[in-house]
């Protein structure tokens, strides 16, 4: 795992939990993955200009996309292929079919809105592997209030929490699986960080 000075970034703006969250984050999708896949290629969508789950994951290939620019060192120093795109406007993903071995989408599905969030689902499993897994996290739908008032005591990024334009359950992102191409019984859901998020993986 690569370890420099691009590790220590955890999110835009400022929050007091963000390091332990981003920590949480990172270590949950991981364990997510099966070590198999590894050997192959990761898409981290939404990675955001600080990648901390990619500059703290083993894989052979990384790539990643997001709307803001990643600095070309940062890129360098984490071996990480970059692509610019908005996924509100154009959430086509710029990569040929069965490509990935893992698509992740970490704290990213709650800042789309929901049209492009369903074409963002079926974009994920075409560029998938059969065998590929998607792996996701977002908040409970239960706790958008309580982000909220975190935010406005400095524990969690104002920034990031201000942006979050739809709140899901775990039934209506199994539905948004199976819309999109994934079998039922190959979905899996929980929750973590006390409930206020949840996780879901969907293999192709």
């Amino acid at each position: 795992m690569t370890k420099n000075s691009t590790a220590t970034a955890y999110t835009r703006g400022k929050g007091l939990l963000e390091p332990a969250l981003a920590r949480l984050r990172t270590q949950r999708a991981n364990r997510l993955i099966p070590v198999e896949l590894r050997a192959g290629r990761i898409l981290d969508i939404g990675c955001g200009s600080f990648p901390y789950f990619l500059a703290h994951t083993a894989f052979k290939e990384k790539f990643a996309v997001d709307q803001l620019p990643m600095p070309k060192e940062t890129a360098a120093q984490n071996q990480i292929e970059f692509f610019t795109l908005d996924l509100n406007h154009e959430p086509r993903l710029p990569f040929q079919g069965e490509y990935f071995d893992a698509v992740t989408l970490l704290a990213v599905v709650e800042h789309l809105d929901p049209d492009s969030m369903a074409l963002l689902f079926q974009e994920s499993c075409r560029v998938l592997k059969p065998g590929g897994i998607v792996i996701l996290t977002t908040p409970a739908a239960w706790s958008d209030g309580l982000l909220k008032l975190m935010a406005r005591i400095n524990l969690v990024s104002a920034e990031e929490i201000h942006e979050h334009a739809f709140a899901y359950t775990l039934p209506l992102l199994g539905w948004h699986f199976g819309q999109a191409g994934f079998k039922m019984s190959k979905v899996k859901f929980g929750y973590f960080e006390f409930m206020l998020n949840m996780w879901a993986t969907a293999q192709k």
